[in-house]
């Protein structure tokens, strides 16, 4: 194979120097040292180019050791869809070539076919047959065809800082200041937690001041301290700074106490914050809009309440990095619960009764900037309701969306301003919504019409009237079919004939959110699909369900 060539390299050239790269003279990187070259060959000269990947096994390393992009650089991207293929693609541009293996092709090349779609054991093959196949078929297996990268992956990449971890204490690259992945719990390895136990026990414990009860009447305890009568009762029986006397010894000894824990100023250590100071602080940094807090806190927790009625959001992911955090810890409601005001969002504590400091201030540093917590209020929407139905139109069905939206619209103290019902006519509905939008609305419903029907011309009637960032379909059932959209300042909802039937559907989940002025993105939409599947009970309870809880 004497007159075969992979980039600048002979045949045997390119296996030694695999063999060096990868470890071993992978057919997978023989495969794809052709396929790079085929798609360089199709490219034009001096064209400045980039890469896609779209698996992780072997490929990458083809492109890195034949052409200048590489992980490193950012000149390689990998869309690990499983496929063996790859993208070389005008930088700036997007236009390019995709080389692909093509199993249509395999009909002379048994090893390879064996190899390629793993129907023989690898201990049954023979690795030196195998790759002079490689290099006999060359391109032969392989499909190329032109394409166009699509924009998104063309943007530079959102520009990094590099932070400091304030768990870690080590520098990373970062979009915004929060904590590092590792200390988010994609740890690679698995001596972290005794990194940290060795981390306290440098520094040592807090020194506290344990008496037995004898010796504790007159002084004042430490913490809260609480009691349990099983489906009776559950609080603080005694509260932090309360003073011991001889008639509450009966007591204590009932709760299981030989021993108490009291205040002494001579061992105040300032390496170590109160339970209770710590809850307060971490409280007051969660509470952002509409929500307030405790002042003092019962058994070292901080309960955060709705200041007014709302819709609760929640920053989840930022509320997850905070749970990774040593000895504290934040329980809330699910974010878009609707609250109202005096209810309990969440409640944040530490877990021991003293945490060191460092710690402390490394959680206060996750929580600085946006609040974890808001509750953003509802607006009394002014709403335009467009039903869409030949049938319902000419009268040969009664309408009943009408007033099944007007119902659930009054729910939330909004106002119906304007309906109209029209056929399944793209014309007719792109006036009746520009119609309606001239009436003042903040919110356009419509329903029915929103089918695979051919018939369907929904959507293509609320595009002619120039409605824009449509998200149509949703993980949720019933509601897969609703559609999301704005008309300039106006949201826009499409509401499938399901709900005719079916008592809570997708958009019962989504009005409040719009009310809150929080039209959701596709990825909001995908977040939903984990517990939107409705068990259709014969009395519906909903929200005191599991739907999309």
């Amino acid at each position: 194979m004497r007159d075969v060539t992979i980039g600048r390299y002979s045949y045997a050239e390119y296996l030694n120097l695999v063999k060096s790269f990868h470890g071993n003279t992978a057919p997978g990187l023989i495969i794809g040292g052709f396929m790079v070259d085929h798609a360089l060959r199709h490219l034009p000269e001096g064209e400045f180019f980039d890469a896609i990947c779209e698996t992780k096994a072997c490929l990458p390393d083809a492109l890195q050791l034949l052409t200048p992009c590489t992980i490193g650089n950012g000149w390689l991207k990998i869309l690990n869809q499983g496929r063996f293929a790859l993208t070389l693609y005008e930088k700036y541009g997007g236009k390019g070539v995709r080389v692909y293996v093509d199993i249509q092709k395999f009909g002379p090349w048994s090893n390879i076919k064996n190899w390629f779609l793993k129907l023989q054991p690898k201990q049954q093959q023979d690795i030196h047959v195998l790759l002079e196949e490689i290099g006999k078929a060359r391109t032969s297996i392989l499909s190329m065809s032109e394409v166009t990268v699509k924009q998104r992956n063309l943007s530079k990449k959102k520009k990094t800082i590099i932070t400091i971890c304030p768990v870690c204490g080590e520098a990373y690259r970062a979009v915004s200041p929060g904590i590092c992945k590792a200390c988010s719990g994609e740890l690679a390895y698995l001596d972290s937690e005794k990194r940290i136990q060795e981390s306290k026990n440098n520094k040592g414990q807090c020194q506290c001041s344990a008496v037995p009860l004898e010796k504790a009447i007159g002084r004042r305890l430490l913490h809260d301290m609480t009691r349990i009568i099983p489906g009776q009762e559950k609080g603080a029986a005694f509260q932090r700074g309360q003073t011991i006397t001889s008639d509450d010894l009966g007591r204590l000894q009932e709760m299981g106490k030989l021993n108490v824990y009291i205040e002494d100023e001579q061992q105040h250590n300032p390496e170590w914050v109160h339970e209770d100071e710590v809850a307060l602080a971490f409280a007051g940094a969660m509470a952002g809009e509409g929500v307030s807090f405790s002042s003092k806190p019962r058994e070292g927790k901080v309960n955060l309440m709705a200041a007014r009625k709302g819709l609760l959001v929640v920053d989840k992911n930022r509320l997850i990095s905070f749970n990774t955090l040593p000895d504290v810890v934040c329980a809330s409601r699910r974010s878009y619960s609707l609250v109202n005001q005096g209810d309990k969002l969440a409640g944040v504590k530490a877990i021991p009764l003293h945490l060191h400091h460092d710690y402390f201030h490394k959680a206060l540093e996750l929580l600085k900037g946006d609040p974890l917590f808001e509750v953003h209020p509802l607006r009394k929407a002014k709403v335009g309701i467009l039903v869409i139905g030949t049938e319902i139109f000419q009268g040969l069905v009664k309408d009943k969306f009408i007033p099944l939206i007007s119902r659930k619209i009054r729910h939330y103290e909004g106002e119906v301003v304007q309906t109209k019902i029209v056929p399944d006519d793209s014309n007719a509905i792109s006036q009746a919504v520009g119609e309606l939008s001239a009436c003042g609305i903040d919110l356009l419903v419509t329903t029915s019409g929103l089918s695979v029907d051919p018939d369907d011309v929904t959507k293509q009637g609320l595009h002619d009237a120039g409605v824009s960032d449509m998200l149509y379909g949703m993980p949720v059932v019933p509601g897969a079919m609703t559609l999301v959209a704005r008309l300039g300042q106006i949201q826009v909802i499409g509401v499938p004939a399901g709900a005719l039937y079916f008592k809570t559907t997708g958009f019962d989940l989504l009005l409040p959110r719009l009310l809150a002025g929080k039209l959701p993105t596709r990825e909001d939409l995908a977040y939903l699909g984990h517990g939107a599947f409705c068990l259709e009970c014969d009395v519906c309870r909903f929200p005191q369900c599991t739907f999309s809880r």
